[in-house]
């Protein structure tokens, strides 16, 4: 069945031969050290390579230019330091059969001036992008002379780096401001006319094929349709498209519809659709692209399961399908279709905590695989233990003890898991029972699969006490219980409010009036406000913060943002709920804030005050079972973030090692839960 599968038969490109029709598109994971795809950088994509992708496009982009101030992390291209760093990336890759290309760019007004070498933002004309608000200096002809011969010069040392090809990014950068009407205003002869417009982006091509000869690989990545009436739409751009078809000039089209111009237009025009919206929501587009020009075509955008990348081909909608974020949650996605393990594969859930981090400055992490962008450290595959298995006993079935459990039965040891609810998830099942955040529910249902065909015996419905986990003479306990909704952040009334968790477990109703009290500024708290507005209520969010939800990204900010817009939610920041009482059958609020000296701000009366204040720690259990273990729950810390096993003994008369991870030791997130899980159990 596997020679059969259209996923895995190989692709002509050029001279080049991709083993497969899977690759992994050009982004930028924010991995650089001062530009240069160093080990961090150089392992991800080596994972990918060593998972069976038929090809890896680095960079999202590489600049070209020094007034290309790096926005995310990007990479020099400029340097001729990055030659050797980009050598053995590709060297590496080229060991496993992967081939490797990278995106180049100058970012054009997609960046900020203050900053790198503080040199102007550069564009066509002076039009402000809204996401990096930095206004741009007009190109000159002799900027223009500039970059044209710096596109060559960069596309020459990926070529003597000994890459396979390069991508032009066309979107959202300087490229296409040229193309659209929204970006160029120009009174030269770089605009009017379609041949104008396109002028600059011909000159770059001829000046790289110039300079790398016709058998380079040369692609562009490019918006065929912004998705608004006053830039490029479908038809102009299948033109534009065809244009460089018949220039002969490049080798393939990667397809983009949409603008990335602002946090709503990425997500909302679905260039990086979030979770909630539909899956590969421009395949088809992508599909029309391809039979309207008859040339290579590539394309990702939420591509995220195999069945639906394996109809991309076998319908003939894409030549490649770029399964990106995807293989950010498992980079191993290749292998497992090609042994017969594609129910093995860890799902991507749409979470865009990877790209959420980037945007913010951090390097890209996968909400539920600790080990993505920590390959130096961090397995993706468990191997077995070369010593004698041990009895491992866990404590709670919520993200951290679910991950403990694969991670320790992975290694061959003997697991037990108890768990007080029904059925395993904890917090995760919690959040996925809102209709937009459904596909969380992945994270618990694949462990809950994994686990299962590993053997571990599970015993849900069950409140572990510290006789049952006593009563199976354990080397190991880890308490992975969790924790309940912290409420007490008001100095008085905290009785009178109800939780984010009581509205996210339908437990309690939402009131006609309500004030939601978010002092977490994370996704529970905005999760359960879309709750109470999407049900009707009036609803205020009071912050203390200086914008709502710090701890949520650009991308998923989109959808909170956009519903309490549609349903007229009040955003109140800098304010605190200092009190709540009864008054008759309402409740009084009374607000302060740190910015005025002793005093309160206002009051409010409403029906309902919900409170998101991040989880107290359940953890009687572990302090019962504390003095009977070995290293009375110590963890030593340089053998943890070192990857040695934990060795401590406090207690001789000890009879188990006693650990606790995830929000039974602190509130934090799925992801945290998730690394201190693997980091510790990897080494059992």
């Amino acid at each position: 069945m596997a020679n059969n599968d259209p996923l895995l038969q190989p692709y002509q490109l050029k001279h080049l031969t991709l083993k497969n029709r899977i690759m992994s598109t050009s982004h930028e994971p924010n991995y650089s050290v001062d530009g240069m795809p160093a080990d961090k950088y150089r392992l991800y994509h080596v994972e990918k390579a060593k998972g069976g992708i038929a090809m890896t496009m680095t960079a999202g982009s590489a600049i070209v230019s020094r007034d290309s101030s790096p926005a995310f992390g990007n990479l020099f291209a400029y340097d001729d330091a990055i030659v050797p760093h980009m050598k053995r990336l590709t060297d590496e890759c080229h060991e496993h059969g992967c081939a490797v290309m990278i995106q180049l760019t100058h970012l054009g007004r997609r960046t900020g001036w203050n900053h790198s070498d503080w040199l102007p933002v550069l564009s066509p004309s002076m039009v402000r992008e809204p996401a990096h608000r930095a206004f741009p200096k007009v190109m000159e002809d002799w900027d223009i002379e500039r970059i044209v011969a710096d596109y060559a010069s960069a596309a020459q040392r990926m070529q003597d780096a000994g890459l396979d090809g390069i991508e032009i990014e066309a979107y959202g950068h300087l490229f296409d401001a040229f193309w659209s009407p929204r970006t160029n205003t120009r009174e030269d002869e770089y605009n009017g006319s379609l041949e104008n417009r396109l002028r600059f982006s011909n000159r770059v091509l001829e000046a790289i094929r110039k300079s790398c000869g016709p058998d380079f690989i040369v692609g562009l990545r490019l918006v065929v349709d912004e998705d608004i009436e006053t830039g490029i739409r479908r038809d102009e751009g299948i033109e534009i498209s065809r244009s460089f078809v018949i220039g002969g000039m490049i080798d393939f089209l990667n397809v983009i519809k949409g603008r990335i111009d602002s946090d709503a237009a990425l997500a909302l025009t679905e260039v990086i659709p979030v979770m909630g919206q539909r899956s590969a929501p421009t395949l088809d587009f992508a599909g029309e692209v391809r039979a309207a020009t008859k040339f290579p075509v590539f394309h990702a955008s939420k591509i995220s399961d195999v069945a639906t990348a394996r109809h991309a081909i076998s319908e003939g909608k894409l030549d490649m399908v770029g399964m990106t974020r995807a293989h950010i949650a498992d980079p191993h996605i290749v292998r497992k279709i090609t042994e017969g393990r594609e129910a093995e594969i860890r799902p991507c859930v749409g979470a865009t905590y990877c790209l959420d981090r980037i945007y913010e400055g951090h390097g890209a992490l996968c909400i539920h695989n600790a080990a993505t962008g920590r390959e130096a450290t961090m397995p993706h595959v468990i191997e077995k233990t070369g010593k004698s298995a041990r009895k491992i006993v866990i404590v709670g079935a919520g993200p951290a003890g679910l991950e403990a459990a694969r991670v320790s039965a992975e290694r061959g040891h003997d697991v037990t898991l108890f768990e007080a609810a029904n059925d395993p998830g904890g917090q995760v099942r919690l959040a996925a029972n809102g209709k937009r955040r459904k596909d969380l529910i992945g994270i618990a249902d694949w462990r809950a699969e994994r686990i299962t065909a590993l053997g571990v015996t599970q015993h849900y419905n069950t409140l572990a006490e510290a006789s049952d986990v006593t009563a199976l003479n354990p080397d190991v306990v880890i308490i992975a219980t969790g924790g309940l909704p912290n409420q007490e952040c008001i100095e008085e009334g905290a009785g009178l409010t109800v939780s984010s968790w009581d509205i996210l477990a339908g437990d309690v109703a939402p009131g006609d009036d309500v004030l939601l009290y978010d002092d977490n500024g994370a996704h529970p708290g905005m999760q359960a406000a879309e709750f109470i507005a999407e049900a009707g209520a009036s609803l205020e969010v009071i912050s203390p913060e200086r914008f709502f939800a710090p701890e949520i990204g650009g991308l998923n900010h989109v959808a909170y943002a956009k519903c309490f817009q549609t349903h007229g939610v009040t955003l109140t920041i800098n304010t605190r709920v200092r009190s709540v009482s009864r008054d008759g059958n309402k409740l009084k609020v009374i607000l302060s804030s740190d910015y005025l000296d002793g005093g309160d701000v206002s009051e409010r009366r409403v029906d309902q005050v919900v409170v998101e204040h991040g989880t107290l720690p359940l953890d009687e259990l572990y302090f019962e079972l504390k003095e009977r273990s070995l290293n009375r729950g110590e963890v030593d810390h340089d053998a943890l973030i070192n990857g040695r096993a934990q060795e401590l003994v406090a207690n001789d008369e000890g009879e188990f090692e006693l650990f606790r991870i995830g929000d039974a030791v602190a509130s934090r997130n799925i992801h945290a839960a998730m690394f201190d899980a693997l980091r510790l159990c990897k080494n059992f």
